[in-house]
């Protein structure tokens, strides 16, 4: 995926999860923040930021902070590009396992959860629930940093499809390159990891795959080790 108008800034500070203050050519800008989840390891003061100029001159925010600088390594943090790279590689027959599929589509309801995605092959049908990681620690890669109970229960909603007849993925796409290793963040959200152990033994497929990231792109590379 691709964006256009790009410019760079300073972050100064995030209020609260829709909005953060950055310094752009020597004034303070508000922009809207691609992402809920927490980021403070990434959005700290002085960071270096990415921003997408928006297409509407009339909307409240003229920018959208999609990606920073953490150090040397650039994160991608925009929330909606993980469903939109893994939908495209699918329809597109890119991706390892996945090259004989007749249908994909997106956010599909079964029983009292939508799953990101749903797709029918020669070998089945069945269900995958994307997660974008961004949290990194010493090279691995970690979900969520923060407590997700809507996580979980995806999870375990997983678990009944797969034992209904379905297939069941859940894919981590880890929005950097260079991760050593994908695991859950247990100290954060220990049920979430006990479920996804729970989910392994029960048949649900768990998958890691890091990105290509550059300051106005993002594209699946290759698939990593997952500890559980």
């Amino acid at each position: 995926m691709k964006y256009s108008n790009i410019e760079k800034g300073i972050f100064i500070k995030r209020p609260n999860r829709f909005i953060a203050h950055v310094l752009m050519d020597g004034r303070e800008e508000i922009v809207h923040v691609k992402n809920t989840g927490r980021c403070k390891e990434i959005l700290k003061e002085g960071a270096t930021v990415l921003l997408e100029k928006a297409s509407n001159p009339n909307r409240k925010t003229r920018y959208s902070l999609i990606a920073a600088y953490k150090d040397r390594l650039l994160i991608n943090i925009d929330s909606q590009v993980p469903n939109d790279v893994i939908y495209n590689v699918l329809k597109e027959k890119r991706l390892a396992g996945f090259n004989q599929l007749l249908e994909v589509k997106k956010e599909i309801t079964y029983k009292n959860s939508r799953f990101d995605l749903y797709f029918k092959g020669q070998r089945g049908e069945g269900f995958i629930e994307v997660k974008g990681v961004t949290l990194e620690e010493e090279g691995k890669a970690m979900f969520p940093d923060a407590p997700t109970e809507r996580g979980r229960k995806h999870i375990l909603e997983m678990i009944q499809a797969v034992e209904e007849g379905y297939q069941g993925y859940i894919f981590f796409l880890i929005q950097f390159q260079g991760a050593k290793y994908f695991t859950p963040n247990e100290k954060t959200d220990p049920e979430f990891a006990r479920a996804l152990r729970l989910a392994k033994e029960k048949g649900v497929k768990v998958l890691a795959y890091d990105s290509l990231v550059t300051e106005n792109s993002i594209s699946l590379n290759k698939e990593i080790p997952v500890i559980l």
